[in-house]
């Protein structure tokens, strides 16, 4: 199994964007929340302000291009989150909020709603195709 499915889904020499691995600090699992996207810099920094202006800039063009290839993937909303608690390397996860989501999952819980879209590598590895080549359109 690969730790990241889907591979990278946008990159360039300061930051890459890819899916939630299958393989975090709590364990190995064997499906995650369809399009939880992480942007991240390719340069171990801890902090948002730790970023060159060159990192900063590609950080947030790329962060808004993921963002929009999950809209354009379905999702109806993009929650936007730098936690910094579980992993001391500055990443920002991306989650969709996708049509029919109840009000009361919206924002930390949306993945926890019981029927969200969740899969395997599988279902990750098509996802991020599909965010690709909305991308590439």
């Amino acid at each position: 199994m690969s730790a990241v499915p889907g591979g990278e889904i946008a990159a360039d020499e300061h930051c890459v964007v890819s899916h939630l691995p299958l393989i975090t600090p709590d364990g190995v699992h064997e499906s995650a929340y369809l399009g939880h996207l992480v942007v991240e810099p390719r340069r171990h920094v801890g902090e948002l302000g730790d970023l060159t202006p060159a990192e900063a800039s590609s950080f947030g063009q790329l962060a808004s291009l993921a963002s929009a290839g999950l809209r354009a993937a379905g999702a109806e909303h993009v929650y936007a989150a730098v936690i910094g608690h579980g992993v001391e390397h500055l990443h920002l996860h991306l989650l969709p909020r996708y049509p029919g989501t109840p009000r009361e999952y919206w924002w930390t819980k949306v993945d926890e709603w019981p029927d969200a879209p969740r899969g395997g590598a599988a279902e990750i590895s098509d996802l991020a195709d599909r965010i690709r080549a909305e991308l590439l359109s």
